[in-house]
């Protein structure tokens, strides 16, 4: 997550992403991981948040590492980010 005015991470947040790689990340029934963003964590969702200020925007960044030919061959495609209402 990055600043928008600033375009760089957001400073003096606990931190600034998360990574499906982190073991505590909460894993979905069909393996995929939802990640969440706001200024506070939903409810018993605290390994899967990524920390924003609330008085400033912020802007998305998804990263891909080692992808497979599905993501070349655009078969897997990432979904829209969804707003949810606050717990």
């Amino acid at each position: 997550m990055h600043d928008r005015q600033t375009h760089a991470l957001i400073k003096n947040m606990p931190r600034p992403s998360r990574s499906s790689q982190i073991p505590a990340m909460q894993k979905n029934a069909d393996g995929s991981i939802d990640v969440h963003f706001g200024p506070k964590a939903p409810a018993g969702k605290e390994a899967d948040w990524v920390p924003a200020a609330p008085q400033r925007g912020f802007d998305l960044m998804f990263r891909v590492y080692a992808p497979t030919k599905t993501f070349f061959d655009k078969g897997w495609v990432l979904p829209d980010v969804e707003k949810v209402a606050a717990q």
